[in-house]
């Protein structure tokens, strides 16, 4: 049961770094016209914008080390 967890741990750490992968690379690429499409919904400067994406990646990022990728190595390399 414990290596049916750790295959699927192991698949979720892919693919949430690669959706933040995707997420990063559509800022970068396309920042203007995300930030465009965003200001006509909220009211945020540009400052506040890039604040709010750059937080929202890290929290992100910290979500997926710590739920899945910690858990995924444990499960991994300690013998249970």
């Amino acid at each position: 049961p414990f290596m049916n967890l750790c295959h699927f741990l192991g698949w979720c750490v892919l693919l949430n770094y690669g959706v933040l992968s995707f997420w990063f690379l559509a800022f970068v690429c396309a920042r203007d016209r995300i930030y465009r499409l965003h200001s006509v919904w909220f009211r945020l400067s540009e400052s506040q914008f890039d604040a709010l994406h750059y937080g929202a990646m890290g929290f992100y990022k910290l979500t997926v080390l710590f739920f899945n990728l910690v858990p995924y190595l444990i499960l991994r390399f300690l013998p249970l």
